[in-house]
């Protein structure tokens, strides 16, 4: 058996015997799905319903709040408008009424569009705010029309509600919201590759600094090289993270079905809609639900497949090189963060790129180029499958990124090597370029 399989070996048991390995494997299931059904269990619940108080000099609006009364039921609207004004202010002052919609008498109708004031403890929610500048803004739009002797009806009847149908070169219909929908699946899988980089590429590291603070590498160098060394951390700790990830998928999903199963607990945004309401909008819905499944299906999977395990690959042992170099040249894990920046940095760049460039144009300049460079392929490539990609774009991707890989090994292999007999000193971004030299 070759050092590195030895290696390998050593680190992967390590790791998966120890116990806090063991305990957050099982645990970690348990705390999403309690999570989970805790969301769906505080949506379900009914929000407390706050009481606004309409005082309306004009008379021209309260009764337009009033009517939303019987759909809404997050905002109460009382008429208060005969009540004396100061009462009400103290109502707001003793959080008997939770707000105050002052509309007051004017000369001109117009002059409402700036002197209409809501009075309230609390800073109210954006969504209030617009809905009730619409309520107001539509009243008095319809005031101004009958003004100049329009006839509202026909204006009504003359709006136009235009709905486009999408389909492809082909003849066959398209979907709204399908890059939304791949999106969402390529960022699943480009979030997932960033999760497993960070925890176990900080892993990693803090087996390196372990295993020299204790003075432990000195006599396992004195058996392997470095390279090998390294390699082998690098290797067995991803195969510990897969097996744990596995295992927490495998649990994560039985623990879902019987909470759902036998519990009765939705999970997710529809646990809060009626059984009833339920039923008919799938009897409705089946047609375009069908469409959406065969929309999913004609997905290039096996390039989305292929493609994550590829980029996973090669962005967690890009990453990890840095993790090992960086766990090798200090003493502890505070010393660690000035140089975990720039390794966290380009990890959120893409990110940032792949929800703000790629869903709008997967395949423009931007979303081209980052798919290419190394450091942000695995996240913003693997948003970009879903798309479609030319082959021959993803070849020149994968080629940079494992031609990438050797080359940060091998200058994490220089300073790994001078790094781990390093003790008692803090090294400076000038010291490690000096140790790349050596």
């Amino acid at each position: 058996m070759s050092i590195i399989s030895l290696i390998i070996k050593r680190e992967f048991i390590s790791k998966v015997r120890n116990k806090s390995f063991i305990v957050m494997t099982f645990l970690s299931p348990l705390l999403f799905v309690a999570i989970a059904a805790f969301i769906g269990y505080l949506s379900s619940m009914k929000a407390d319903t706050k009481r606004i108080a309409i005082y309306d000099e004009t008379g021209l609006f309260a009764s337009e709040f009033t009517k939303q009364n019987a759909k809404n039921v997050e905002f109460r609207y009382l008429d208060l408008s005969k009540m004396p004004l100061q009462s009400l202010k103290d109502s707001i002052a003793k959080e008997s009424l939770d707000g105050l919609l002052l509309i007051p008498k004017t000369d001109k109708i117009k002059d409402l569009e700036s002197k209409i004031e809501f009075i309230s403890n609390n800073s109210p929610s954006i969504s209030f705010i617009e809905n009730t500048q619409n309520t107001i803004a539509d009243e008095i739009t319809r005031i101004n029309f009958q003004e100049a002797n329009l006839d509202t009806l026909a204006i009504k009847n003359a709006q136009a509600n235009v709905n486009i149908h999408l389909a492809k070169a082909s003849g066959e219909e398209s979907l709204k919201g399908l890059n939304e929908i791949k999106i969402a699946i390529g960022g699943s899988f480009g979030y997932l590759i960033m999760m497993f980089i960070v925890i176990y590429g900080n892993m990693v590291m803090r087996s390196v600094i372990e295993e020299k603070t204790n003075r432990i590498i000195e006599i396992i160098i004195s058996s392997v090289k470095p390279f090998q060394l390294m390699m082998g951390k690098i290797i067995g700790t991803s195969l510990a993270g897969l097996l744990q990830f596995l295992i927490w998928a495998v649990i994560g999903f039985a623990l879902m079905f019987a909470a759902s199963a036998f519990f009765g607990v939705n999970v997710g945004p529809t646990a809060k809609i009626p059984p009833e309401l339920m039923a008919t909008a799938q009897k409705e819905l089946v047609g375009t639900a069908q469409m959406y499944i065969n929309e999913l299906w004609s997905l290039p999977i096996a390039s989305i497949l292929i493609g994550f395990v590829v980029y996973f690959i090669g962005g967690y042992f890009l990453y990890s090189s840095f993790y090992a170099a960086i766990g090798a040249a200090v003493d502890n894990q505070t010393d660690s963060q000035q140089f975990l920046l720039p390794i966290i940095m380009p990890l959120i760049l893409s990110v940032y790129i792949g929800f703000f460039t790629v869903v709008n144009d997967p395949h423009g300049t931007v979303a081209v180029v980052f798919s290419m460079i190394p450091l942000t392929s695995p996240i913003v490539m693997l948003m970009r499958l879903p798309f479609g990609v030319p082959w021959w774009q993803i070849l020149i991707s994968v080629t940079l990124l494992l031609a990438s890989f050797f080359a940060v090994v091998w200058f994490a292999a220089k300073i790994y090597r001078v790094g781990i007999l390093m003790y008692g000193k803090k090294p400076t971004w000038k010291e490690l370029y000096k140790w790349l030299k050596y």
